[in-house]
């Protein structure tokens, strides 16, 4: 059985789906693995890596495709590559089945797409599948760097003869698991770092950090709703929106540093920064807008742009952060895809003992492969918002 490996089709994209180390462990198993020439380059894996470990090279992504069983990917699959899938396929990646126009598609040709951001993440066997959890980790940390470097002034505490430097005061909203690397992170910094969430059972978390928790108040329906949500955000009442605004819009016109790493599956991510508390923030003062690419929580931020209000505060719209960590955030990519993919085989039915040949073990009755699947036996499965 062979696995395929496409190069992303996007400028801002370079993150590679399996890394050389990921085809080792595939060939072990007993695949066989073709790679699209140049597709891990911008994540510093050459071709002669890739053949080092055991991968074929393709010269375009359409002998990808053809000579695939499985075809992996970071992000959905250009339309001019799901033209060639034929049925029996399937197709692994980041397919962001909320927005994605194509399963319409990927349902007539026959394949099975499976979309791994739809993962149970409360199942405690799928947790090394988990790509959100493994690309925010990363993306919290690097949205601190990136902060630091559009902010002109040092995060810690200076003591100097010209005078005391104080600490940056960094405020962060939303703190699933990139807004907890990123609190970790600016703490090591030297930050004066507060927080505020959804989940009142967050907390704990951000103060065992060194936090501090902005309070919100919540009515006891509310806490359980958000109890409930198995780690994901989801959309309050008008009145909490209300009382979040009152807080945050205090926390910030203090602040120095502001990340928002708020998103809701299959809505746009809730606008958390609006442009009256823009205007109360100081000059100089950095926000990242990790959701910039589903919405946004801030006012005014624009993808993959720094833009500079009337008052002097940069709004940086990060929205693809893990791609700037190519090489690290590839590597924990395509570890979660080996991990997932060895659900998908069972050994094939075969009289010689010496021969291992896999076969595809599609079962949409498991936990796992029955929440990913969005397209299967030319049907949608995935009912969108």
């Amino acid at each position: 059985m062979r696995i395929g490996v496409i190069s992303a089709d996007s400028a801002s994209e370079s993150r590679v789906a399996l890394t050389p180390d990921a085809v080792k462990k595939l060939r072990k198993l007993g695949f066989e693995v073709v790679i699209q020439s140049g597709a891990g380059q911008a994540a510093y894996y050459a071709d002669e890596l890739y053949q080092a470990a055991g991968a074929d090279i393709a010269n375009s992504s359409t002998e990808v495709v053809t000579q695939s069983q499985i075809i992996t990917t970071v992000n959905d699959l250009p339309a001019a590559v799901t033209e060639h899938l034929t049925a029996g396929q399937v197709v692994i990646g980041m397919l962001d089945p909320y927005r994605n126009s194509q399963l319409d598609t990927y349902a007539a040709k026959g394949t099975t797409a499976f979309a791994m951001e739809l993962l149970p993440r409360t199942l405690s066997r799928a947790q090394n599948m988990d790509v959100l959890s493994s690309q925010a980790n990363l993306a919290g940390y690097k949205a601190v760097l990136l902060a630091a470097n559009e902010y002109s002034r040092p995060f810690p505490m200076f003591m100097t003869s010209a005078g005391t430097v104080k600490p940056a005061k960094v405020v962060i909203l939303g703190v699933g698991v990139a807004g907890l690397q990123a609190i970790a992170t600016a703490k090591r910094l030297g930050a004066v770092v507060e927080a505020s969430d959804l989940r009142p059972t967050a907390r704990e978390q951000v103060e065992s950090l060194g936090g501090k928790w902005l309070d919100v108040p919540m009515s006891a329906e509310e806490a359980e709703t958000a109890k409930s949500t198995g780690g994901y955000a989801w959309t309050p009442s008008e009145q909490y929106v209300k009382d979040q605004a009152a807080v945050v819009d205090k926390a910030l016109s203090n602040a120095d540093i502001v990340i928002t790493t708020a998103q809701i599956p299959g809505r746009n991510a809730p606008r958390l920064v609006h442009g009256a508390t823009l205007a109360k923030m100081k000059a100089g003062s950095v926000l990242i807008d990790m959701a910039a690419g589903t919405g946004g929580n801030v006012e005014g931020s624009v993808p993959d742009e720094t833009i500079t209000t009337a008052n002097g505060v940069r709004i940086v719209g990060a929205a693809n952060i893990p791609s700037q960590l190519a090489a690290q955030s590839s590597d924990l990519y395509a570890n979660n895809l080996v991990n997932f993919i060895t659900t998908l085989i069972a050994p094939a039915a075969t009289d010689d003992a010496s021969v291992n040949t896999l076969a595809l073990n599609l079962d949409m009755n498991d936990e796992i492969q029955g929440a990913l699947a969005v397209t299967h036996d030319n049907q949608v499965r995935f009912a969108k918002r």
